[in-house]
């Protein structure tokens, strides 16, 4: 026992140990009834296993997940299990004042409908036509109430462009680096085991990585992060 006590202490990191760590995981599903919705192909496995890393080296990990199928335990991991934008939103609102980083992977909905039906919609005509609003914009808020002490960093899986698009959306929610993939790049994306990011920080540094399982991207992530920091 002693010898596993050792090891396990050994692992933890000064920089992250007792940290509070804000993560966001997975998809968001935005119901249309009692029985359909709107999601997307995001499988949660990049946020937790960002979660796992900062776990594993000491921090106080909140990880606010989507539907997913994923299942994650440790004594130092908060989890909250959301359906839609809103609820995540809500939580994020209550747990980043009290966050030392920020760490928002979820592929949140851009768009809910503008009203849920209390019945299941029948098929009736051949076109069904709906309004839809815009969700909160959860990286934006946190980046709006980020103190001098917080880290924040963002995620965005783009289909062109990517730098120029990264930079954007870099500046305008304040963040202080954001990782960036392509569905162009082969093994990259939703639903894979398997990722190729760049990451763009706030001192125009753009870094790219190879494909690496998502287990090394996420290490690769931490790593980034307690660089920046230091």
């Amino acid at each position: 026992f002693a010898a596993i006590e050792y090891y396990f202490y050994k692992r933890l990191d000064p920089k992250l140990k007792e940290k509070k760590v804000l993560i966001t995981a997975g998809p968001t599903y935005e119901a249309l009834d009692p029985v359909r919705f709107i999601g997307n192909h995001s499988s949660g496995k990049m946020g937790y296993q960002i979660a796992e890393r900062f776990l594993e080296a000491g921090a106080h990990v909140v990880l606010i997940s989507g539907p997913t199928k994923l299942t994650l335990n440790h004594p130092n991991l908060t989890l909250h299990s959301v359906q839609s934008a809103q609820q995540m939103f809500e939580v994020v609102q209550k747990e980043w004042g009290t966050s030392d980083f920020g760490v928002f992977a979820a592929a949140v909905a851009d768009y809910r409908p503008a009203a849920v039906s209390e019945q299941k919609i029948k098929k009736s005509e051949e076109d069904l036509t709906m309004r839809f609003v815009k969700n909160p914009d959860l990286l934006k808020w946190a980046g709006e109430h980020k103190s001098e002490q917080q880290t924040l960093v963002g995620f965005a899986l783009e289909t062109n462009d990517l730098e120029a698009n990264g930079r954007k959306k870099l500046e305008k929610k304040n963040l202080d680096f954001i990782v960036l993939n392509t569905l162009e790049d082969d093994g990259a994306g939703f639903g894979v085991d398997t990722n190729k990011i760049s990451i763009l920080d706030s001192h125009n540094n753009f870094t790219t990585f190879e494909l690496k399982s998502k287990k090394a991207v996420s290490q690769d992530i931490v790593d980034y992060l307690k660089k920046y920091c230091s």
